[in-house]
């Protein structure tokens, strides 16, 4: 199938459960907390934990998410971006909407200018998003808006990837929409590659702006892990 025709091909498991809505609900957790001003002193405003329900041996996550969800576990990642097709656009967190009952909402997190510099770096770099010739996918005019969009404010997304790798671990997350084609023809892969060969590398650049460094110790000088680390004025801490 190309473009409308077939979209839906492959996006369910045997199962029949869509990985991209698969994570941990933790949006809504947090933003109770919020509303009951808990956070940060009785509910973390990063780290949030798993919902017991979710870990529940009948709950319907697939086991390809469980895995995914043990390897963010495994590893400290700090940027990240999954890929997506069938539209050109990328996309940042949240994916929820905060109105529940709302299909779409401007819905920004406690980082909404990195990630809307993260969006653009790759969105300006990408030949096809960047080329004044390019043509509406469907019937969204994304080209308004440089290419990028808060998630929520697209189509509200629970249990999303990109939501999940903010609240539950440290890392920054993306969705990349890389063509108006999801199915390309194997003659189209290279040049779907030369359109995003540069935005991919300069997108995994990213990965050195901000602080780094070590928490150590002031009196043994060894390094200190676990250590939160806070910055004035974003409501969203990360660990060492």
């Amino acid at each position: 199938g190309s473009e409308l025709s077939g979209w839906a091909m492959g996006r369910w498991t045997y199962e029949g459960i869509d990985l991209n809505h698969n994570f941990a609900d933790l949006n809504t957790a947090l933003w109770d907390a919020e509303d009951n001003d808990l956070v940060p002193h009785e509910f973390p405003n990063h780290y949030i934990p798993i919902p017991e329900y979710y870990t529940f041996a009948n709950a319907t996550v697939a086991p390809e998410t469980r895995a995914v969800i043990d390897w963010m576990q495994r590893y400290p990642f700090v940027l990240s971006a999954n890929l997506h097709g069938g539209e050109l656009v990328v996309t940042y967190p949240f994916d929820m909407t905060r109105t529940y009952w709302k299909a779409q909402e401007l819905t920004p997190t406690a980082d909404d200018g990195v990630f809307r510099w993260l969006a653009t770096v790759y969105a300006t770099s990408n030949l096809a998003m960047a080329s004044e010739e390019r043509r509406l996918c469907h019937y969204d005019d994304f080209m308004r808006f440089g290419n990028i969009i808060n998630g929520a404010n697209w189509h509200t997304v629970p249990g999303s990837m990109n939501d999940f790798s903010y609240l539950h671990t440290n890392c920054f997350e993306i969705t990349v929409e890389l063509s108006c084609d999801k199915f390309p023809h194997v003659s189209e892969l290279p040049s779907e590659w030369e359109n995003n060969r540069e935005s991919l590398l300069l997108y995994m650049e990213q990965v050195h702006r901000g602080i780094k460094g070590v928490v150590r110790d002031s009196d043994t000088g060894q390094g200190i892990a676990n250590a939160v680390i806070s910055v004035d004025g974003i409501n969203h801490d990360v660990r060492t």
